[in-house]
């Protein structure tokens, strides 16, 4: 299923890099959107964002990202495989300052599995609120993706959900 997962994310990546690989001119525009507080977790909740696996992302793709340097791409490389995205935000935390550290986990992440992941991991999922932390830990365990997609469905909308799936495994 995670391999499944990593492959439609990988396709979806490649088709986004081809569909804007034409206006090269916007690709160092910065976003108007934070990576933390409450109110950017709504802005994020509207965006479609492809979210890039540290583990298997090449420095190539990584670079392509925003927030990544060619010097950070290579750094996550080197660093992989990355026990947790803890791990990750570890690395980061060794260049970047925490605000920017958190805006590249907005695209570069390293999933939380669902059934085992620390209350630490899930706080780092983006937009993750004091209440969410709390949904996703008190529906353990999770027998799959659609008891997830239900229970958390509960607390938030659909698209939200959806976005949320993007940072986190069985």
């Amino acid at each position: 299923m995670r391999k499944l997962i990593l492959a439609a994310a990988l396709s979806g990546s490649l088709a986004t890099m081809a569909a804007c690989s034409g206006s090269a001119d916007n690709a160092n525009e910065p976003s108007d959107t934070a990576a933390t507080g409450e109110a950017a977790a709504g802005d994020m909740a509207s965006e479609t964002t492809t979210v890039v696996d540290a583990n298997t992302a090449t420095a190539e793709q990584l670079a392509g990202t925003e927030g990544v340097t060619p010097e950070l791409a290579e750094a996550i490389v080197a660093g992989q495989p990355y026990a947790s995205v803890t791990d990750l935000n570890a690395k980061l935390l060794e260049t970047l300052s925490q605000d920017e550290a958190a805006n590249v986990l907005v695209n570069v992440f390293v999933p939380v599995n669902l059934n085992t992941g620390t209350e630490e991991e899930i706080r780092l999922i983006p937009g993750m609120t004091d209440k969410m932390v709390h949904e996703f830990e008190e529906y353990r365990p999770y027998a799959d993706m659609g008891v997830f997609d239900r229970e958390i469905g509960k607390y938030v909308d659909e698209a939200e959900v959806a976005r949320f799936r993007n940072y986190v495994t069985l």
